[in-house]
């Protein structure tokens, strides 16, 4: 199919269905291959603000995330769809949240710069956890005596909290008060509620119980 720019209504539409259809956030560059003519990526961004603006008062919303755009549905609006298919939203235990917030708010660190933040053994397992949840990964090492790996964020994380940077981050109280309240690893449980899907979850929850093994508090 053919869409000149002269047809915007079209192209709107096709940008529409693209988006609706996809399960993962489109860029404007995979938006682009939709047509055969070349339509510029600012037309499409053009369209994208019209789309999102037409969407304002509906239970959906388009929003923008790390890896392009995608539609989700309100937050007001998911207690009534979990009614549905009721499932309890993703509980992370507090050494994760911890571990998850400062390599977020501090990256990139290294194990051992997180254990001197919360002043215990860091599990091997809640690392690959968060890992195979597509929220952290391996980005190099350090260059110090041992090399120990670095971790960081990935786009993933930011898709799935809906953010486009980690600029986008709510304010966090000082790191190193973590071990002291667990304000900041509810405020973090909060926020990583709204991601979607619970995939990797039971693999974190396990993590909660070899913690509190290797660390009897």
């Amino acid at each position: 199919m053919e869409l000149p720019p002269s047809e915007p209504a079209q192209t709107k539409r096709v940008l529409e269905a693209a988006l609706l259809s996809s399960a993962e956030p489109l860029s404007v560059a995979d938006l682009r291959k939709l047509f055969d003519e070349d339509v510029g990526a600012d037309v499409i961004r053009l369209m994208l603000g019209e789309l999102r603006t037409e969407w304002a008062e509906k239970g959906a919303e388009l929003v923008n995330v790390a890896s392009g755009w995608r539609f989700r549905i309100r937050p007001a609006y998911q207690k009534f769809l979990d009614r549905l298919n009721p499932q309890k939203p993703p509980k992370y235990s507090r050494a994760v949240l911890e571990t998850l917030a400062i390599i977020a708010y501090r990256q990139p660190v290294t194990r051992g710069d997180i254990e001197e933040i919360r002043g215990v053994t860091v599990s091997s397992g809640i690392l690959k956890a968060l890992e195979a949840r597509g929220w952290i990964d391996e980005i190099g090492h350090r260059e110090v005596p041992g090399r120990p790996v670095l971790y960081s964020t990935t786009r993933m994380f930011l898709d799935d909290l809906n953010l486009r940077s980690l600029d986008e981050l709510p304010p966090l109280e000082d790191l190193g008060s973590l071990v002291e309240t667990e304000q900041p690893a509810a405020q973090v449980q909060q926020f990583v509620e709204s991601a979607e899907g619970t995939a990797g979850t039971d693999q974190i929850e396990e993590e909660k119980s070899a913690e509190t093994q290797a660390n009897p508090a």
